[in-house]
Protein backbone atom coordinates (compact mmCIF):
# COMPACT_ATOMS: atom_id res chain seq x y z
CA UNK A 1 0.00 0.00 0.00
CA UNK A 2 1.06 3.65 -0.65
CA UNK A 3 -0.20 6.65 0.47
CA UNK A 4 -1.33 8.89 -1.79
CA UNK A 5 -2.97 12.35 -2.04
CA UNK A 6 -4.58 13.08 -4.98
CA UNK A 7 -4.24 10.21 -7.80
CA UNK A 8 -8.25 9.60 -9.45
CA UNK A 9 -8.74 6.46 -7.57
CA UNK A 10 -8.39 9.20 -4.28
CA UNK A 11 -10.18 11.84 -5.70
CA UNK A 12 -13.04 9.05 -6.33
CA UNK A 13 -12.86 8.05 -3.01
CA UNK A 14 -12.55 11.56 -1.50
CA UNK A 15 -16.02 12.69 -4.04
CA UNK A 16 -17.63 9.34 -2.96
CA UNK A 17 -16.99 9.97 0.81
CA UNK A 18 -18.18 13.76 1.00
CA UNK A 19 -21.14 12.49 -0.69
CA UNK A 20 -21.80 10.08 2.08
CA UNK A 21 -21.28 12.53 4.65
CA UNK A 22 -23.76 15.09 2.67
CA UNK A 23 -26.41 12.58 2.70
CA UNK A 24 -26.66 11.45 6.41
CA UNK A 25 -26.10 15.49 7.67
CA UNK A 26 -28.77 15.28 5.25
CA UNK A 27 -31.09 12.90 6.68
CA UNK A 28 -31.25 10.62 3.64
CA UNK A 29 -30.57 6.82 4.63
CA UNK A 30 -30.73 5.77 1.12
CA UNK A 31 -28.20 8.30 -0.34
CA UNK A 32 -26.12 6.70 2.52
CA UNK A 33 -26.62 3.39 1.50
CA UNK A 34 -26.38 4.04 -1.87
CA UNK A 35 -22.41 5.02 -1.73
CA UNK A 36 -22.38 1.08 -0.76
CA UNK A 37 -21.91 -1.67 -3.32
CA UNK A 38 -25.03 -3.83 -3.43
CA UNK A 39 -23.55 -6.52 -1.37
CA UNK A 40 -21.69 -4.47 0.76
CA UNK A 41 -20.56 -5.60 4.55
CA UNK A 42 -20.83 -2.69 7.13
CA UNK A 43 -19.16 -3.55 10.96
CA UNK A 44 -20.84 -1.12 13.54
CA UNK A 45 -19.59 -1.61 16.72
CA UNK A 46 -21.21 -2.38 19.02
CA UNK A 47 -24.50 -2.28 16.96
CA UNK A 48 -23.57 -5.87 14.67
CA UNK A 49 -22.75 -6.66 11.21
CA UNK A 50 -24.93 -5.22 8.24
CA UNK A 51 -24.90 -6.40 5.09
CA UNK A 52 -26.36 -5.31 1.47
CA UNK A 53 -28.52 -1.60 0.73
CA UNK A 54 -31.51 -2.52 2.79
CA UNK A 55 -29.82 -3.61 5.95
CA UNK A 56 -27.60 -0.84 5.93
CA UNK A 57 -29.94 1.97 5.02
CA UNK A 58 -32.19 0.51 7.96
CA UNK A 59 -29.51 1.17 10.10
CA UNK A 60 -28.72 4.40 8.81
CA UNK A 61 -32.29 5.28 9.02
CA UNK A 62 -32.58 4.14 12.64
CA UNK A 63 -29.78 6.70 13.80
CA UNK A 64 -31.04 9.89 11.75
CA UNK A 65 -34.68 9.20 13.30
CA UNK A 66 -32.71 8.85 16.59
CA UNK A 67 -31.54 12.25 15.83
CA UNK A 68 -27.55 11.56 14.91
CA UNK A 69 -26.44 14.30 12.49
CA UNK A 70 -23.61 16.72 12.29
CA UNK A 71 -21.03 13.96 10.98
CA UNK A 72 -16.75 14.82 10.76
CA UNK A 73 -14.66 13.24 9.38
CA UNK A 74 -11.26 13.65 11.76
CA UNK A 75 -8.08 13.36 10.01
CA UNK A 76 -9.09 11.06 7.63
CA UNK A 77 -6.11 8.85 6.36
CA UNK A 78 -6.24 7.71 2.04
CA UNK A 79 -4.13 4.33 1.08
CA UNK A 80 -3.85 2.82 -1.98
CA UNK A 81 -4.29 -0.78 -2.40
CA UNK A 82 -4.57 -1.53 -5.79
CA UNK A 83 -5.60 0.54 -9.07
CA UNK A 84 -9.04 -0.32 -9.02
CA UNK A 85 -9.48 -0.25 -4.18
CA UNK A 86 -8.03 2.42 -1.39
CA UNK A 87 -8.69 2.46 2.36
CA UNK A 88 -10.21 4.92 4.03
CA UNK A 89 -9.11 5.14 8.30
CA UNK A 90 -9.71 8.76 10.16
CA UNK A 91 -11.74 9.69 13.70
CA UNK A 92 -15.04 11.14 13.24
CA UNK A 93 -17.21 12.96 15.03
CA UNK A 94 -21.21 13.79 15.66
CA UNK A 95 -23.96 15.68 17.38
CA UNK A 96 -24.36 12.80 19.87
CA UNK A 97 -21.25 10.10 19.35
CA UNK A 98 -18.02 9.67 18.51
CA UNK A 99 -15.87 7.29 17.43
CA UNK A 100 -13.00 5.81 14.86
CA UNK A 101 -13.35 3.96 11.68
CA UNK A 102 -11.12 0.87 11.62
CA UNK A 103 -11.39 0.59 8.07
CA UNK A 104 -13.85 1.47 4.55
CA UNK A 105 -12.17 -0.32 1.73
CA UNK A 106 -13.57 1.79 -1.47
CA UNK A 107 -14.00 0.06 -4.84
CA UNK A 108 -13.54 1.97 -7.98
CA UNK A 109 -16.57 1.02 -9.95
CA UNK A 110 -16.69 1.23 -14.01
CA UNK A 111 -18.74 4.18 -14.04
CA UNK A 112 -15.43 6.03 -12.01
CA UNK A 113 -17.42 6.36 -8.88
CA UNK A 114 -16.30 4.38 -6.13
CA UNK A 115 -18.36 2.52 -3.40
CA UNK A 116 -17.88 0.80 -0.20
CA UNK A 117 -17.18 -2.47 -0.09
CA UNK A 118 -16.44 -2.90 3.40
CA UNK A 119 -17.39 -0.52 6.26
CA UNK A 120 -15.74 -1.28 10.08
CA UNK A 121 -16.15 1.70 12.70
CA UNK A 122 -16.63 1.78 16.05
CA UNK A 123 -18.57 4.06 18.49
CA UNK A 124 -16.87 5.00 21.25
CA UNK A 125 -17.94 8.00 23.04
Amino acid sequence: MTNEQDTPLIKAVKQASSEWKAAFNSGNAKGCANQYEPDAIMHARPFGTFTGHSEIESFWQKLIDDGFNSVEYINPKFETVDEQSALLTSGWKMNKASGVIHKELWVLQQDGTARLREDDFEATG
